[in-house]
């Protein structure tokens, strides 16, 4: 990776990942935990993919997860190199895809438990972290292709 900073993300989003799931293993498992009037903590074991779909499907995502982990290292000079967004993006996808990989070997299943009772899935950080890292990527390599494209434009 190009810059000390992307293994930084990566590490950070895995360690935030694995330590809010740890209070979650620790606290919620008996009740949720109510927040704000639409937020709560709520343990939840998904061996499915977002939105609870395709449950009992554990093996076919964690070789999935790996896949796509393996495929994104190696094309990551090829991300990185559209610039600082696209690798944000990129440590931020890698840091959340592993928490969940994490999860689905130590435990058969990813800990999920944000809820937002205006949005219809129960979530973690690493979820965040992979949805928040694909628009940074994709931001990334749009804003560069644009600088290129009006660059080319010029001359």
């Amino acid at each position: 990776m190009k810059h000390i900073l992307t293994p930084a993300v990566i590490a950070f989003v895995f360690i935030l990942d694995r330590t809010t799931k740890h209070f979650a293993l620790s606290y919620l498992v008996p009740k949720p935990l109510k927040i704000a009037p639409f937020f709560k903590l709520t343990y939840v074991e998904n061996t499915g993919v977002a939105f609870g779909m395709f449950q009992d499907q554990n093996a076919v995502f964690l070789a999935f997860s790996v896949a796509l982990v393996a495929g994104l290292l190696f094309i990551r000079k090829k991300l990185a190199a559209y610039g600082p967004a696209a690798e944000l993006g990129l440590a931020l996808v890698l840091g959340g895809a592993l928490g969940n990989i994490y999860d689905r070997i130590a435990y058969g299943f990813v800990v999920d438990f944000f809820d937002l009772s205006f949005f219809p899935a129960v979530f973690n950080v690493g979820d965040s972290a992979i949805t928040a890292g694909a628009v940074w990527l994709a931001w990334g390599m749009r804003e560069e292709q644009s600088q290129v494209t009006s660059h080319k434009s010029q001359v």
